[in-house]
């Protein structure tokens, strides 16, 4: 006997991969009597309401909602609360799935004593433009993200941490422990995930489950992605009391150094020393991490990674430095409607 599934997928505006994200997840191996998949769409003013509706007309166990905020943790929270299944699994509309991606995770979680279980993300460029190749690239190097296990996939063994892409749960945990936090519009998760820890939960990483995310395909749309991360990161540390892990402070940190350096400088000749010292070096530890993709994309691919790696950070880190300013009282935060779901 299998327990019945609730697939929740968020989405707003995805018809370029919609399609294929619905196919993968139909192509599933758990029994599709006990799968139900809602999607949850954002108010798109694409095509991707009319493809998820054909898709519904052909499969009883596709539903369609609507999600008027906009914003992902609504849609999850939305979803959720419609689910019939007692296994709940959050799933990316930017995305694909490989047939044994459900199964694995829902074996794990009931079989581990885990209270979340999600796999390891293998990052592909939207394109074969270089643009999105580095964004690609720079999204799954320990330089570009850190430690991140999910991304770099360094783990060959099931590993206890701290969170999880996507994430695959007992019903019984939202009953427990509540929903996610509709006030982070990025990063609710991460909090979801720290709330469980703390109630005593466990959560699982599996790293030779993979899902196949779809990376920005423009500079503009990566930049923009990482500055709401940033943005958020700081309300997220307040709410749960704590910063998670040092390399979130990293790129806060570099933005205020070149920020602070540059401008002392223009009074103080050592500090200008410093400041190009500091420019010295993580342009050579970017160019050095970036030389690998000489072999596949040739010197301007290289040099289109390594510009990639300081957009990352920058923009990052600014996004971190003024939501670190909200946090502190100096001004309201930006209204949800500004960083809608958009991928």
């Amino acid at each position: 006997m299998t327990m019945r599934v609730s697939l929740i997928l968020p989405c707003r505006n995805e018809e370029s991969h919609i399609a294929s994200c619905l196919d993968s997840l139909l192509g599933s191996t758990y029994p599709h009597d006990d799968l139900e998949l809602i999607v949850v769409d954002g108010d798109s003013d694409d095509r991707t309401r009319d493809i998820v509706a054909r898709y519904a007309e052909r499969h009883l166990n596709i539903q369609l909602l609507d999600n008027p905020r906009r914003i992902v943790p609504t849609a999850l929270n939305i979803g959720i609360r419609a689910a019939t299944g007692d296994v709940i699994l959050r799933v990316d509309a930017h995305a694909i799935y490989p047939p044994e991606y459900v199964p694995r995770l829902v074996a794990a979680l009931l079989a581990s004593g885990a209270d979340n279980v999600g796999g390891c993300v293998v990052t592909l460029p939207s394109d074969d433009s270089d643009t999105a190749t580095a964004i690609a690239m720079a999204l799954s190097h320990p330089f570009g993200v850190g430690d991140s296990w999910f991304r770099i996939g360094r783990s060959k063994t099931p590993r206890w941490v701290d969170t999880v892409p996507y994430g695959c749960w007992r019903r019984s945990v939202f009953e427990r422990i509540g929903y996610f936090d509709e006030e982070l519009v990025r990063n609710q998760d991460e909090e979801f995930n720290y709330r469980l820890l703390r109630a005593g939960g466990r959560i699982l990483l599996l790293p030779d489950v993979v899902s196949y995310y779809y990376a920005r395909a423009s500079q503009r749309q990566v930049t923009r992605m990482l500055y709401q991360y940033g943005y958020f990161k700081p309300l997220v540390a307040r709410k749960v009391g704590r910063v998670f892990t040092v390399r979130q402070l990293a790129p806060p940190a570099l933005v205020t150094a070149l920020a602070g350096g540059g401008a002392l400088s223009l009074f103080w000749s050592p500090a200008a020393a410093l400041w190009v010292a500091i420019i010295g070096a993580y342009t050579g530890a970017a160019l050095a991490c970036a030389m690998p993709a000489a072999r596949a994309r040739g010197l301007r691919g290289m040099l289109v990674l390594a510009a990639t790696f300081p957009l990352l950070h920058v923009s990052y880190g600014y996004g971190f430095l003024r939501g670190l300013w909200r946090v502190m009282g100096r001004g309201a935060w930006d209204s949800p409607s500004t960083v809608p779901l958009t991928r």
